[in-house]
């Protein structure tokens, strides 16, 4: 998504190193390396297995161009380190799911899906979506549905989980989403997204830690970033948003300290300057070819010199 505006952003020159924080199904990859070229490099990185794998087989004829590491972007400090990426001239976060992981039935993140009620990106982390709706209390629940999902029914569903869990578990994504869809207001039913969509929302951030780990890994990019190097963000719901929106803002600030304080105690000098119209969204034409892009959110920023 937003891939021509991704390149007009990260602006890739020949020969630069780039991190493709989510790589994904390798779309961007394979477009920032095209524009990179001749010697560019590329360090990517997903908390999916099958990601990687579909990325290394899209990308294989390029050589040792290419570096792909499974890993969480929490890890992205590390893990560039390791791989002779410690400085680079462009990173990309894409923070949704691609259309892979919504159509693979058996990781849960579709209402349609019939599989396992999973939600993680990585298998080897965290617990599945189905044990969080299985052992968290009506008020647990409700403040999840709350924090992650801004969902306005929250008690109301969270008070129809337990009741449901009580008879028998809540073990498919179909399963979720019918009983959802079945307690929520008429008005919500109605609506243009699914009444279960929020829900499904803050289950994944939860499941994923997704906007727990966020700021630490805008942090590690801002540090890996050559001087004029550039962060390009993509987000897909406000809670994310804010988080990058924030995060920019605080860097291209000088002192930070409070307002009451006479002299600057902080030292803080600004780090960052915003590359483009903030945030920048999916042309009419691209909505139309992929309603999935309707929500997504570019943000970039470009690192000042200390």
């Amino acid at each position: 998504m937003l891939v021509e505006e991704v390149i007009v952003a990260l602006s890739p020159r020949p020969g630069s190193f780039q991190i493709d924080a989510t790589v994904g199904g390798g779309g961007h990859a394979a477009r920032i390396l095209e524009a990179a070229n001749p010697g560019g490099h590329l360090l990517g990185l997903d908390a999916d297995p099958k990601a990687i794998a579909r990325t290394r087989q899209r990308l294989g004829d390029r050589g040792d161009q290419v570096t792909l590491r499974q890993a969480n972007f929490e890890d992205i400090g590390e893990v560039a380190r390791a791989t002779g990426f410690e400085q680079v001239d462009g990173i990309l976060m894409d923070l949704g799911l691609s259309s892979p992981q919504l159509d693979a039935d058996e990781r849960g993140f579709s209402f349609r899906s019939t599989g396992a009620l999973d939600m993680r990106f990585d298998v080897r982390r965290g617990i599945p979506a189905s044990e969080v709706l299985a052992t968290l209390g009506e008020d647990e629940l409700a403040s999840l549905f709350r924090r992650y999902g801004e969902e306005p029914h929250a008690r109301r569903i969270a008070r129809a989980i337990v009741a449901r869990r009580d008879q028998h578990p809540i073990e498919s994504p179909v399963e979720l989403a019918d009983l959802v869809a079945s307690v929520v207001p008429a008005a919500a039913r109605r609506s243009r997204i699914h009444p279960a969509t929020r829900v499904f929302q803050a289950l994944r951030i939860h499941v994923n830690r997704e906007l727990d780990v966020l700021p630490a890994a805008l942090e590690q990019c801002l540090d890996l970033l050559r001087p004029d190097g550039r962060l390009c963000v993509i987000s897909y719901h406000s809670l994310e948003d804010r988080i990058v929106k924030r995060f920019i803002a605080r860097e291209r600030r000088g002192c930070v300290c409070p307002p009451d304080l006479p002299i600057c105690a902080c030292g803080h000098q600004p780090r960052l300057a915003p590359v483009g119209k903030q945030p920048q969204v999916p042309a009419a034409e691209e909505v139309a070819q992929n309603p999935r892009s309707r929500s997504a959110r570019l943000r970039a920023a470009r690192r000042i010199a200390a």
